[in-house]
């Protein structure tokens, strides 16, 4: 198994194969995000993804049941040649139950309904998507090159193909200035979306990134645990579409998972509980390196 530059992998994809189908972001200007900087993105050669995908047949047997295509923005691919290494994955492994990606909500809308739709037939199952927030400032200010239009239409695209969503929303990434505003509109946005998941992770500023910069000198006020805490509960309250809540994170303060609507009013009760807690009994505040 071949491996070029850093190799990233959602926790809910801790037991698939890692077969890297892609080298870095087409993005890559996240104020945010640290990862892929240095890194020109590319498409790795099908013969060698392939030669992969053999090896990987031949160390594992039929023991692969979910498999998952870094890196970064993986939806990005060529539709044929990705549909090509989806179609040999599931002849390789005949146990094989899901294909999953990284893919953000503009490259997703660049396909379009014919794209992903052969994409479906040819093995995809679930796409990763990085929807950070649906507030458009927010989106604006940290170069998220989506706005939440296209987020929602994503998702709609998404589900017609009957491929499964996995949205990812970043608590905190407002600051103290635009908690509120952040909350409400990502709850919106998630609505509207429909995602099969919806994943909780907790802004922790990354070195060399523009937004730590911003952090250290003042023009981004983190917010605090109760902060996060109070954001987390205003999301949750304005959900209602069928969803399920995973917050599997080591950023986050609190872990609530559930299903919306069934354990809607549980999770805020957790998350009240929680505000009685001193922040000290919280993790520390720290800088990312990874």
């Amino acid at each position: 198994m071949r491996y070029e530059g850093p190799i990233y992998r959602p926790p809910s994809e801790a037991d698939s194969l890692l077969v890297q189908a892609t080298v870095g972001c087409p993005h890559n200007r996240c104020t945010f995000c640290m990862v892929y900087k240095g890194t020109r993105f590319k498409v790795r050669p099908l013969q060698d993804i392939k030669a992969d995908l053999d090896e990987a047949r031949l160390a594992l047997g039929d023991a692969v049941v979910t498999l998952f295509f870094p890196a970064g923005n993986t939806i990005a691919m060529p539709t044929p040649s990705l549909a090509e290494i989806c179609r040999y994955s599931r002849q390789l492994f005949p146990r094989l139950e899901r294909i999953t990606v990284y893919g953000s909500s503009q490259f997703i809308c660049q396909k379009g309904p014919q794209q992903l739709a052969l994409l479906a037939a040819a093995g995809l199952s679930r796409l990763h998507v990085g929807v950070e927030s649906g507030d458009e400032n927010i989106l604006l200010r940290v170069k998220k090159g989506a706005t939440p239009a296209m987020h929602i239409r994503a998702g709609r695209l998404l589900r017609e193909a009957g491929i499964e969503t996995s949205a990812y929303i970043i608590l905190g990434l407002g600051g103290e200035e635009l908690t509120d505003t952040h909350a409400t509109s990502s709850a919106q946005v998630i609505n509207e979306m429909q995602p099969d998941f919806l994943r909780l992770r907790t802004l922790v500023p990354k070195i060399n990134t523009p937004l730590l910069n911003d952090v250290l000198t003042g023009r981004f006020r983190m917010l605090g645990p109760h902060g996060i805490i109070r954001e987390t509960i205003t999301l949750l309250a304005g959900l209602h579409t069928p969803v399920q809540v995973v917050s599997d994170h080591y950023t986050n303060y609190l872990n609530v998972s559930g299903r919306i609507p069934e354990d809607k009013q549980a999770m805020l009760t957790t998350l009240h509980q929680a505000l009685k807690r001193a922040e000290s009994d919280f993790r520390p505040f720290f800088i990312g390196v990874q």
